[in-house]
């Protein structure tokens, strides 16, 4: 990325701030998914109760997400975004109280899975469709790719502070979780942008139109679900907590090095892509990323070297994050500003599947099949889901560039 265009966006005073706030928040429930996991899994030796854990927040995201994303398109995004952020600072309050006085229970966990899981339904529709708003159009694709720096800075550095932290006792992983999401709290409150909401979304009867925009348009429809069936069947997230302390026999600080080791590699990626976007053959590539991100679940599913294990989930976060940035380039090119909101509620309910519903896939599996069997069948599934979606949707396939 050439000088010019990096002064350009860091310019542009309320994109820093609320990227700023954004990592913050991120790496606060980074270091809060760490935590949880091991703590869940201390508490009950259970894969299925680690599956539940995704489930109990997927639900929520599930019902709220579409209503969330027409209150995104009717007020405020940064605000929505700056009370999700206060919301998740008053659960890892609320934990860090409970392990000071020995109340953190199994259904204390899965409690405020709920909880989180409602505030991230929020979240997410409100921080997707702002970025538009806080940069000029010709740097989208850059200002995307530097969002997605930013998140990955936080999910390497979240984990792995989270699991260096929980070798001192989960409180103090919960304190500075509560510290970091206030910190992000504010920030968030102090984002300015040219605020009208739109009419197109002044009744309950418009909160399905995101559904009908995204299905009518193959591009996005093929993109989006094309990351839901991938990661859903391919991540391996929830398992961590297993491979750390049953096959890698790494304890919480390789617990955390195994959740960042995904965001090293998609820090990597996102910094090249910061300096080459993606100008060609954009559909295609998003495709073979998937493939690879499905043959690199397969080597960490059948690895028992802690340093393969960390290089092949590095090559899945680089994969993953092509997709990402592919994808909410596309999303955010393709869709008015008045439907923002409502688009990346959809969007929202396709990672959230992809992410909680995935983990509880991945937990139920590996009780079915153990945890080795569930990564390697998921990811012979993500690569099938690419060879499929080839097939299915050849308007994404040829898709030559992000403008169509």
């Amino acid at each position: 990325m050439s000088s010019s265009p990096l002064r350009a966006l860091l310019a542009q005073t309320s994109f820093v701030r609320f990227w700023v706030s954004r990592v913050g928040g991120i790496m606060a429930n980074q270091m809060l998914m760490v935590a949880l996991g091991w703590h869940m899994y201390d508490l009950t030796a259970s894969a299925w109760d680690l599956g539940l854990v995704g489930l109990f927040q997927f639900v929520p995201a599930l019902l709220m997400t579409l209503p969330a994303g027409h209150i995104a398109d009717r007020h405020h995004r940064a605000r929505i975004f700056a009370l999700c952020m206060l919301a998740q600072g008053a659960v890892a309050a609320l934990l860090c109280w409970g392990t000071f006085h020995g109340e953190v229970s199994r259904s204390l966990i899965l409690g405020l899975s709920v909880l989180l899981g409602v505030a991230r339904a929020f979240q997410m529709p409100a921080q997707q469709a702002i970025t538009p708003l806080l940069v000029p159009r010709e740097l989208l694709q850059r200002a995307i790719a530097v969002s997605s720096s930013g998140m990955e800075i936080a999910v390497i550095g979240g984990p792995a502070l989270g699991g260096l932290l929980y070798t001192t006792g989960a409180a103090t992983v919960y304190a500075l979780c509560t510290a970091l999401l206030l910190l992000s709290f504010a920030l968030a409150l102090w984002v300015r942008y040219p605020f009208t909401p739109t009419r197109q979304a002044s009744t309950w009867s418009d909160v399905f139109a995101g559904l009908h925009f995204v299905w009518e348009r193959k591009v996005l429809l093929g993109a989006t679900s094309l990351d839901l069936f991938a990661v859903l069947l391919g991540g391996a997230t929830a398992l961590l907590p297993i491979y750390a302390k049953d096959i890698l026999h790494t304890g919480p600080v390789g617990l955390g090095l195994l959740r960042a080791a995904p965001a090293v590699g998609a820090l990597a990626m996102s910094i090249v892509l910061t300096r080459w976007p993606l100008e060609r053959q954009v559909g295609r590539r998003l495709l073979m990323a998937v493939a690879v991100f499905g043959l690199a679940t397969l080597g960490f599913g059948l690895s028992q070297s802690f340093a393969l294990s960390m290089l092949m989930l590095a090559i899945t976060g680089a994969a993953d994050n092509i997709s990402v940035v592919t994808r909410l380039t596309l999303t955010q090119l393709e869709t008015p500003d008045e439907m923002r909101g409502r688009v990346a509620a959809v969007n929202s309910i396709f990672i959230g599947a992809s992410n909680q519903l995935g983990e509880f896939e991945s937990g139920m599996t590996a009780a079915a099949f153990g945890a080795v069997g569930s990564v390697v069948l998921g990811g012979v599934g993500s690569v099938a889901i690419a060879a499929l979606w080839w097939k299915w949707f050849p308007a994404l396939a040829q898709r030559d560039r992000m403008e169509g």
